[in-house]
C-alpha cells in the first residue's frame, strides 16, 4: 500500500514540501507511531524538513549533532538503529511531542535512520512512539526496506529542485516557491520562497540592489543571501551602517585616506570600498549618508572609481553594491536629504521585504529557532513555548519584526530561568504569555491623554518634551539598551537621538 502511494507520489507534480510531508505521514501510519521527522544535514547540525506529530516550531530548530547523542547514533550507523526504550540517553524531542503538550517524553520506543543519497549523507530518519514495543526485529528489517525506496525519494525530490531552478534561471519571470538550499533565511512563506528564487536570479548580475523594509525584517540576511548566490561569493561581503557612521569619519571610513589628510592621519588607510575588492558592498541605512558622500557613492556607481580622502590620484574598484534601508528615499528626494540621480542608479533593482505580521507562517518557525539557539546558549534540555504563549505570538502585531521576536524569546527565557533558579526543574523550561511580555514590546503610543476639566494643563513644550522621553526610554527597553537600533526604531540619525536624549537630561 505504501509503497503504491510513494511510486504514485513520484510520478507526480509537487512542491518538495508538500511531497515530503506526504512521506512521513505515510510511514507514520506504516508504522502506526506518534511521530516521525526528516531532517537534513547541514555541516554539523540537523535541520527538520518535514515533521508530523510534532509541534509547529520543531521546524525552526537546528538540532547541533554533537548536543543529541541519539542523533549521532543514527549517523554513525548504516543500519537502522532502535533505542532501548528504558534509555537515560536524552531525547531531541523532549517537549516537543505533540500529543504531550510540553511534558517530558515518557518511557517510549524510538527508531531511526540514516539516509544517503548518490553515496553522500543526506540526513536521518526518525520514528518515535509512546506505546513501548512498537519497535521490534521486524520493524527494523521493514524500515531497512523503505530506505532505498526514501532514499530514491529524496534523490527525485532533489532533481527536481534542480530542474526547477535551471528553469528559473532560464526564464527570471518565472519564480518559483522553493528557498534555495544552504540559505540562513527560515520561511515557508510562499512570497518569502518566490523572492529568495528571484534573488538568486539577480545575484548573478552585478546590478546595484536596493532592500527596502521595515527596521527588523532582516534585510542584512537577504544582503548575505545575494552575496553567496553571486560570482563574487568566494571574495568578501562587507557591512557598513551608514547610520552609526559620524559625518566627520564617513568620507575616510568608505574611501580610505592618505597620510596627513586629517588630524590624526599617520599613515595611508584603504577604506571599505578597497576591502570589499571583488566582492560586495552592503551599505545598511544607506538614507543616512550626507549629501556630500551621496556625491562621491554616485561616482563610483558610475566610473567605478574612488579618490581616498587628502588625494587627488584615483583608484579604480570592482564592487557590487547592496544597499538597504527602512527609510522612503522618494521622499528624501522630494525634501533635498537624498539625491535624486543616486536614488534613481541604486533603485535599478528595488527589492520589497514583506514584514512579519505579513508572514505569519513563518512566525513559529522563526520563533523555534530562537528557542532552539537559546535552549543552546542556556545549557538546557528543553526550552518551549506553551500553547498560550503560541497564541499570544501569533496575535501580536510585531512592529520590530524578526529582530524584536528574536529579542522577546532571548528575554523571556532569561526571565523564566531567572525565575525557577538552578535547579532540577531549570533543564525544563516552558515559556507562558507572561514571560513573553509583549505588551510591553509594543511601540510607545504617543497619544496624549484627554485632560479632564480640573486637571491643570502644562506648557505644550512640557508636554512635548514629556513625550519625548518616554518614546526614548521605550524604544531603548525594546532594543535592549542599544542606541543605534533605538534611533532606526524612532526613524531619527543616530547622532540627532544622542543629541535630544542629552538636552532632555536622559544621557
Amino acid at each position: 500500500m505504501m509503497d503504491s502511494l510513494l511510486l504514485t507520489d513520484l510520478t507526480t507534480e509537487l512542491a518538495p514540501a508538500v511531497r515530503f510531508q506526504r512521506l512521513i505521514q505515510a510511514l507514520r501510519e506504516e508504522f502506526s507511531c506518534g511521530a516521525v521527522a526528516l531532517l537534513k544535514k547541514e555541516d554539523e547540525v540537523l535541520r527538520p524538513v518535514a515533521v508530523a506529530g510534532l509541534v509547529r516550531e520543531t521546524l525552526g530548530r537546528h538540532f547541533r549533532v554533537a548536543q543529541h547523542p541519539r542523533l549521532a547514533t543514527l549517523l554513525s550507523s548504516r543500519e537502522p538503529v532502535i533505542f532501548d526504550p528504558h534509555s537515560n540517553v536524552p531525547d531531541p524531542y523532549d517537549g516537543l511531542l505533540d500529543s504531550l503538550a510540553g511534558e517530558p517524553l515518557p518511557v517510549h520506543d524510538c527508531m531511526g535512520v540514516s539516509l544517503y543519497v548518490d553515496g553522500q549523507q543526506w540526513g536521518v530518519l526518525t520514528l518515535d512512539s509512546l506505546v513501548p514495543g512498537t519497535f521490534g526485529p521486524q520493524s527494523a528489517d521493514q524500515l531497512k526496506q523503505y530506505t532505498l525506496l526514501i532514499e530514491t525519494f529524496i534523490r527525485v525530490t532533489r532533481l527536481e529542485q534542480e530542474r526547477m531552478a535551471l528553469r528559473s534561471l532560464s526564464r527570471p519571470s518565472e519564480h518559483l516557491a522553493t528557498p534555495a538550499s544552504g540559505s540562513e533565511i527560515i520561511t515557508r512563506d510562499s512570497a518569502i520562497s518566490q523572492l529568495l528564487h528571484e534573488l538568486d536570479v539577480v545575484a548573478q548580475s552585478d546590478l546595484p540592489l536596493l532592500l527596502l523594509g521595515e527596521t527588523g525584517v532582516g534585510k542584512e540576511l537577504f544582503a548575505r543571501f545575494v552575496h553567496q548566490h553571486s560570482r563574487r561569493r568566494k571574495q568578501p561581503m562587507i557591512h557598513i551602517n551608514c547610520a552609526a557612521l559620524p559625518e566627520s569619519l564617513a568620507e575616510s571610513e568608505l574611501f580610505g585616506h592618505v597620510r596627513g589628510a586629517f588630524s590624526g592621519a599617520t599613515q595611508d588607510r584603504p577604506g571599505k570600498f578597497e576591502a570589499a575588492q571583488g566582492g560586495t558592498l552592503f551599505l545598511d541605512e544607506v538614507g543616512e549618508l550626507p549629501l556630500n558622500i551621496q556625491a562621491k557613492l554616485l561616482r563610483v556607481l558610475q566610473s567605478g572609481e574612488i579618490q581616498r580622502l587628502g588625494s587627488d590620484a584615483t583608484h579604480q574598484v570592482d564592487v557590487r553594491i547592496v544597499a538597504a534601508t527602512n527609510r522612503h528615499l522618494q521622499e528624501g528626494v522630494r525634501n533635498g536629504s537624498f539625491r535624486a540621480d543616486l536614488y534613481h542608479r541604486l533603485s535599478v533593482y528595488p527589492v520589497p521585504i514583506p514584514p512579519l505580521r505579513e508572514r505569519r507562517e513563518d512566525l513559529l518557525l522563526l520563533a523555534g529557532h530562537f528557542l532552539e539557539l537559546n535552549r543552546a546558549r542556556l545549557g538546557v534540555r528543553c526550552l518551549r513555548l506553551s500553547a498560550a504563549a503560541e497564541a499570544a505570538l501569533l496575535q501580536y502585531d510585531w512592529p520590530g519584526n524578526v529582530r524584536e521576536l528574536e529579542h522577546v524569546i532571548s528575554r523571556a527565557a532569561l526571565k523564566t530561568l531567572a525565575r525557577q533558579g538552578r535547579s532540577d526543574d531549570s533543564d525544563w523550561i516552558t515559556l507562558e504569555p507572561e514571560e513573553l511580555d509583549l505588551q510591553s514590546s509594543k511601540p510607545p503610543d504617543l497619544k496624549l491623554d484627554e485632560p479632564s476639566q480640573t486637571a491643570e494643563v502644562l506648557p505644550l513644550k512640557h508636554q512635548v518634551e514629556s513625550l519625548q522621553r518616554q518614546a526614548i526610554r521605550q524604544a531603548l527597553e525594546q532594543t535592549q539598551g542599544s542606541w543605534s537600533a533605538a534611533a532606526r526604531l524612532l526613524d531619527l540619525d543616530s547622532s540627532n537621538l544622542h543629541k535630544l536624549a542629552r538636552r532632555l537630561g536622559i544621557k
